[in-house]
């Protein structure tokens, strides 16, 4: 619901006029919250009755959008006025409008670039590194006995710092200790204000999320080419939807220049291409937070 404020009756994506379809996607990280329907190493192999774990094949963001082309499918949807996402969410909208062109009339990627490229494939495998030396882990095989909390948080702990921004830390945060009167110069397990928020938001995610739906969807990044394409401009070539593209200036996982690039591609094509900057202080974390400036510019764009 973190786009609560751009879609419904009357907002951006006014849904007095469109029909919105949001699914989970296969390996959603968060396994463990009751209201995610998903499919990944936690869920049960019907084969052995018992957790898929490491068992479970190695999946792309191109099988997610197949699985939700599927559902197009089932409910005999055979075109989209607009395909819309933010993150990871954005690199599927990418692979849907390449992999499905008739189907998408307009293509709206948030904070999303087309290539990881080696910069952010390194930074995936520093978001992993923690469950990956967690002796719970086990290689995977950790289903039903201690599993890997700690090695999960800290990963979280990671992404939250990553997809944030200096500003968000100095401004929302500021230089405070964790616990008033409990100077980090009096003893080793005093912290700081930051380290503290941290680690609280890493704990509460950790809580409803599985360390093997976290490697998975990290490879699933890592690995993204747009429809099927052995390059990014291979995949992006296939595209002919009306694309705007909102990014985050100081986002630091999806870098502008990343993203002024895949839309310079994308346009080499003929194809109609609007960019916007997204203001605010929180990164790459903007896409989510920092839209309610863009509600025109979204509800103009759907309605040419």
């Amino acid at each position: 619901g973190y786009w609560d404020y751009l879609i419904g009756p009357g907002k951006a994506i006014d849904t007095n006029k469109y029909y919105v379809i949001s699914v989970d996607s296969l390996v959603n990280l968060n396994a463990r919250d009751p209201n995610v329907v998903t499919t990944g190493p936690a869920s049960i192999n019907p084969d052995t009755g018992k957790p898929y774990g490491m068992s479970f094949p190695l999946v792309a963001i191109r099988d997610f959008v197949n699985v939700q082309k599927a559902l197009a499918d089932s409910l005999g949807i055979g075109r989209f006025h607009a395909v819309i996402g933010a993150s990871m969410g954005g690199l599927q909208s990418y692979e849907w409008a390449a992999s499905y062109p008739e189907m998408v009339e307009r293509l709206v990627p948030v904070i999303a670039a087309a290539d990881a490229g080696p910069w952010l494939t390194a930074w995936l495998n520093v978001w992993a590194s923690p469950i990956l030396v967690d002796p719970n882990w086990n290689k995977g095989d950790y289903y039903g006995r201690t599993e890997p909390v700690e090695g999960l948080k800290s990963a979280l702990k990671i992404v939250s710092l990553h997809a944030n921004h200096w500003l968000w830390a100095e401004k929302a945060v500021g230089p405070a200790w964790a616990v008033e009167g409990r100077d980090p110069m009096a003893g080793y397990d005093n912290k700081f204000k930051i380290e503290a928020v941290l680690e609280a938001a890493g704990a509460a995610r950790a809580a409803v999320s599985d360390a093997n739906h976290f490697l998975y969807l990290v490879k699933a990044n890592q690995t993204f080419v747009p429809g099927g394409g052995k390059t990014a401009a291979d995949g992006l070539k296939k595209i002919r939807a009306r694309t705007l593209m909102l990014y985050a200036p100081g986002d630091q996982v999806f870098a502008a220049d990343w993203v002024r690039a895949t839309a310079d591609a994308i346009r080499a094509n003929g194809v109609e291409v609007e960019t916007a900057e997204i203001a605010g202080n929180f990164g790459h974390l903007n896409g989510v937070l920092a839209l309610k400036p863009h509600e025109a510019r979204i509800a103009g764009f759907l309605a040419r």
